[in-house]
C-alpha cells in the first residue's frame, strides 16, 4: 500500500515544485508567491488559508499568506444535467475554490426581496428570473421589489426590479417562488442548486444575503450537523452568521452550489443558524403546482393550526360525582 505525504511548504519542496513535471492528464496551474518562485501544478484543492498543489510524486501544501498570483490553467466547463427540465439547475464538473473568488462569480445570483413591511434575501434560479426566497419574507404582501446586484469590469450598479410576481408559497416548509421580469428583457445571473444531497459534517460553507439591511454580506462557517429537527422537519445547521435579512438567501457549499436556503437563527446564539436543505427546495419546485398562489388571498396555502390552549385547569367538575370513592 502507498502512501502520499502532506507537508507543509518548505525551500525544498519548492525546488522540487519547480523542477518537477505535474501529474499526468491536469493542466498545470502557475502559483506565484511573494519572494517571486513560481510553481507550475495542478491545483487540487483550496481554501481561503491553504492551496494543494499536486507535484506528481507529492502533495505540497501553500499557506495563501505567501501566494501574490494565481493563473489557472483552462478548466473544462460545468456541465449541466442533460435533458433537465426544471426550474432550477445544476451541474456536475464544478471545482472547488474559495468564498470569495465564488462570491465574484455567483453574487449577482443573490437578490435582496423588499416589502412594504420589511425585507429578505433570496437567488435567481435561471436566466428567465425565477427565484426563491422565504415564505415568511413575503407572507401577507402583494407588492414586491427585488434588488439585483450587477459587476462588471469597471461598475458595479443595483438594479431594482419592481416587476415582481409571487408563483407558489409553501407555509409549511418556508419557500416561496417568485418571478422577476427585467425591466431591460436581458437574462438574469442564475446559481446553481445541487442536485443530489451530498453533505458531510465539517464541510466548509458559506451564505450571501442582506443580514439587517447591508447588502451582498458573506458570512462563513462549517456544517455543524445535516439533521437538526424542527417540528417534524430537518434543517442544516450551520456555524456561518444567519441574522434578520439573511432569510430566503441561499447557503453555497466551496462548489458554489445552493445546498440549503437559510431562514431562520438563534438571537444572542453566535454559529447557530438553520437552513432548508436543498432536497425540500427541488421537490417543492417540481411540485409548485400544488402551492400556486392565489392574488386575491395573500395568506392562501395550507397551515398546520396549533390548538387551542387550556383556559381552566384541575379536575373537571363533570367527574365530581362521586365514583371515584367507590
Amino acid at each position: 500500500m502507498t502512501f502520499r505525504r502532506r507537508s507543509t511548504i518548505t525551500t525544498c519542496t519548492l525546488a522540487l515544485a519547480i523542477a518537477c513535471a505535474p501529474a499526468l492528464g491536469a493542466e498545470p496551474d502557475t502559483v506565484r508567491l511573494s519572494d517571486g518562485t513560481t510553481i507550475s501544478a495542478p491545483i487540487l484543492k483550496e481554501t481561503s488559508e491553504t492551496l494543494w498543489l499536486d507535484l506528481g510524486h507529492d502533495v505540497v501544501a501553500v499557506p495563501r499568506n505567501r501566494v501574490e498570483s494565481i493563473e489557472r490553467a483552462a478548466q473544462d466547463a460545468p456541465r449541466e444535467d442533460a435533458g433537465q427540465r426544471e426550474l432550477f439547475r445544476s451541474a456536475r464538473n464544478l471545482p472547488e475554490s474559495t468564498p470569495s473568488d465564488l462570491a465574484k462569480k455567483i453574487g449577482e445570483g443573490v437578490i435582496m426581496v423588499s416589502t412594504p413591511s420589511g425585507l429578505g434575501s433570496g437567488f435567481i434560479l435561471n436566466p428567465e428570473g425565477y427565484a426563491i426566497t422565504n415564505a415568511h419574507v413575503i407572507q401577507g404582501e402583494t407588492k414586491l421589489k427585488a434588488t439585483v446586484y450587477e459587476q462588471t469590469e469597471r461598475e458595479f450598479r443595483r438594479l431594482v426590479v419592481e416587476d415582481v410576481e409571487i408563483l407558489a408559497v409553501n407555509n409549511h416548509i418556508d419557500l416561496a417562488l417568485i418571478r422577476l421580469t427585467h425591466p431591460d428583457a436581458e437574462a438574469f445571473t442564475s446559481v446553481y442548486v445541487q442536485s443530489e444531497e451530498d453533505l458531510s459534517v465539517g464541510e466548509d460553507v458559506f451564505a450571501i444575503g442582506s443580514p439587517l439591511g447591508l447588502e451582498r454580506t458573506l458570512s462563513r462557517g462549517v456544517v455543524a450537523t445535516t439533521q437538526r429537527n424542527f417540528e417534524g422537519l430537518t434543517f442544516i445547521q450551520t456555524t456561518a452568521e444567519i441574522n434578520p435579512g439573511n432569510s430566503g438567501g441561499p447557503l453555497f457549499n466551496l462548489k458554489g452550489e445552493v445546498i440549503g436556503v437559510t431562514n431562520m437563527g438563534v438571537p444572542f446564539g453566535n454559529g447557530l443558524g438553520f437552513a432548508i436543505p436543498a432536497r425540500y427546495v427541488r421537490d417543492f419546485l417540481r411540485n409548485n403546482d400544488a402551492f400556486a398562489y392565489d392574488k386575491d388571498n395573500p395568506n392562501s396555502g395550507y397551515n398546520y393550526q396549533e390548538p387551542p390552549r387550556r383556559t381552566e385547569f384541575g379536575r373537571p367538575s363533570i367527574l365530581d360525582d362521586k365514583t371515584s370513592e367507590r
